[in-house]
């Protein structure tokens, strides 16, 4: 179980936080990483199978196990943003931010005035968060994190355009949505030597603005190199290739598949 420390104030002090990665919308799944020991956990409600109620579901779960709760939105979807970190998400990704307009969009529907519109009902996010109404007006601002993706060629030449807008908080960057723009098409290379240059080259951008810089990683050699690039949320671990190796691994130790001549009995 992790410390009670506040997200948004464990990244911008420097410390890397790793997050798994929930496509399965079980709540018990994101609480099993919870309670695995990542330190945060992150709900796909883009590519994912969660919908609202199985997110808050979810929320609450990854609370009760002692980590972080993020959530990934629909491209475009400022409103689900805003229902979800009333229901307790402390920050928020959002796909395909391709203009400073679009990054500034996102970021004040989760800003209460004068920094955004967010509206009123915070009940079960200051509940998860152990604050009162009054403490979670105060703080929600600073300590409800807004990160656009940045996985377009796009994206990258508005970068710096994107981390100037003021109530982002900082960018998170999909290396195969970006291998795929980079190469207009032709090769999907998230792992490949011209994503990892650009990749580079965001986070030191994203560092010189002062923000926070988080990645989706595919390997754990991926995650050191991304620490040692700047980033500081590292999205590393998806249930369903979990749970798909757990059980290509298991069958395979079983007696019947090792001697696939053998009675089909298992042990």
């Amino acid at each position: 179980m992790t410390d009670k420390s506040i997200l948004a104030d464990k990244l911008r002090s420097g410390q890397p936080v790793v997050t798994g990665w929930c496509l399965l919308s079980a709540p018990m799944v994101p609480e099993l990483f919870a309670r695995a020991g990542y330190e945060a956990v992150t709900l796909d409600l883009q590519h994912g199978m969660f919908d609202f109620e199985a997110a808050v579901d979810s929320l609450g779960l990854i609370a009760l196990g002692g980590a972080h709760r993020i959530a990934r939105i629909p491209v475009a979807d400022n409103a689900l943003a805003g229902r979800l970190i009333d229901m307790g998400a402390e920050c928020i990704i959002a796909p395909m931010i391709n203009s400073r307009e679009e990054a500034e969009q996102f970021a004040r529907a989760m800003k209460y005035p004068p920094m955004g519109e967010r509206s009123w009902s915070p009940r079960r996010a200051a509940m998860l968060s152990g604050q009162t109404d009054h403490e979670y007006l105060t703080n929600s601002n600073s300590q409800t994190l807004a990160l656009a993706m940045i996985e377009t060629q796009e994206a990258i030449d508005a970068l710096d355009d994107i981390l100037s807008v003021p109530e982002l908080d900082g960018i998170f960057v999909g290396p195969s949505d970006l291998s795929l723009s980079l190469s207009r098409g032709t090769a999907l290379d998230p792992n490949g030597p011209e994503t990892a240059r650009a990749c580079a080259d965001i986070a030191s951008k994203a560092k010189a603005a002062g923000k926070i810089a988080g990645i989706f990683c595919l390997s754990a050699e991926k995650v050191e190199e991304a620490v040692a690039q700047g980033y500081r949320l590292l999205s590393y671990g998806i249930d369903t290739v979990f749970i798909d190796g757990a059980a290509r691994t298991a069958l395979g130790e079983t007696a019947w598949t090792k001697d696939k001549a053998g009675t089909g009995i298992g042990y």
